[in-house]
């Protein structure tokens, strides 16, 4: 196994403590909100904020989305259903929250089977398009009208974006290098698009492209198509003008484990824009399936 440009033990180090907007700084930020979904991505950031002086945890959590563990690393959870608009902003105010941030993932069917309460209802009715970033914007608005100013959470998960010539798993072949490349273009334009941010590829062939079913799905997908000896690869991207206080790209074991059963020889990811989760684990996972994990621009 190869291993070079990221260190997951860089992510112990202080960050710049600057945002990008100049507004605050991490040292500063002393009570921080988390609107917390699904996997382990509102469990990590915990830990890392913590770890980075945050001294005061308020979760918002959603009833079978998050994991019940982060009740361990918080000062205090409300658990709530998705679609609890006026719940979920109480939670923050009543408890002197003014800066949360978005970690983890919510089921695309629950943004769409959600019971919302009349405050969501209205923000749902202002809305022309309804898509992850329309919904979540529009959340943000209502956050911050009450006083609550939905932020980026990379300040302090940066350490953990793997950056260029990072590499996991068996060296690439001219093959392999050659579709990633094509790949890339490809999900660049798609992830324009608004239709998807990972696409599969084999021989200069697009086999799958990531819809609203998700990037497991596609995955599984594009591996079926691929043929009995697999081998094709995937790239995966951040749009252009991605809004990362509630979308930030990541991959983890479970990606790792979805290409290994579809499969898929090869994961791209962009350099310096997307999370590793529990890199040490994805690490065994590409030395025992074979799978190279690399970075990409």
């Amino acid at each position: 196994m190869e291993t070079r440009g990221w260190s997951i033990l860089s992510a112990a180090r202080p960050a710049s403590g600057i945002h990008q907007d100049g507004r605050f700084r991490m040292a500063e930020t002393n009570t921080l909100g988390i609107i917390a979904g699904s996997r382990s991505l509102p469990l990590i950031f915990a830990r890392q904020a913590r770890a980075l002086g945050v001294k005061r945890l308020v979760a918002v959590a959603f009833e079978g989305e998050t994991d019940p563990e982060l009740a361990k690393l918080v000062e205090d959870i409300v658990w709530l259903r998705v679609g609890q608009l006026s719940k979920m902003i109480k939670a923050f105010t009543e408890r002197g929250v003014t800066q949360c941030i978005m970690a983890g993932q919510i089921s695309p069917k629950n943004l769409f089977d959600l019971r919302p309460d009349l405050r969501a209802m209205a923000l749902l009715f202002k809305l022309k398009e309804r898509n992850a970033h329309t919904l979540f914007g529009a959340i943000a608005d209502e956050l911050k009208k009450d006083g609550v100013e939905l932020i980026e959470a990379t300040p302090w998960l940066k350490p953990l974006m793997p950056g260029a010539n990072f590499s996991l798993g068996p060296k690439l072949s001219a093959e392999q290098q050659a579709d990633i490349a094509f790949g890339h273009r490809i999900a660049k334009e798609t992830s324009r698009l608004e239709i998807g941010q990972l696409v599969v590829v084999k021989q200069g062939t697009v086999l799958a492209v990531e819809g609203f079913e998700g990037t497991d799905r596609c995955l599984a997908r594009g591996g079926e198509l691929s043929g009995k000896g697999g081998g094709a690869v995937a790239v995966k991207v951040a749009k252009e003008s991605h809004d990362l206080r509630f979308d930030i790209p990541c991959i983890g074991p479970q990606t790792l484990e979805t290409c290994a059963a579809a499969k898929i020889s090869a994961l791209a990811l962009e350099a310096g824009r997307t999370l590793l989760l529990e890199p040490e684990i994805c690490g065994q996972l590409a030395r025992k399936h074979k799978l190279t994990l690399t970075t990409i621009g």
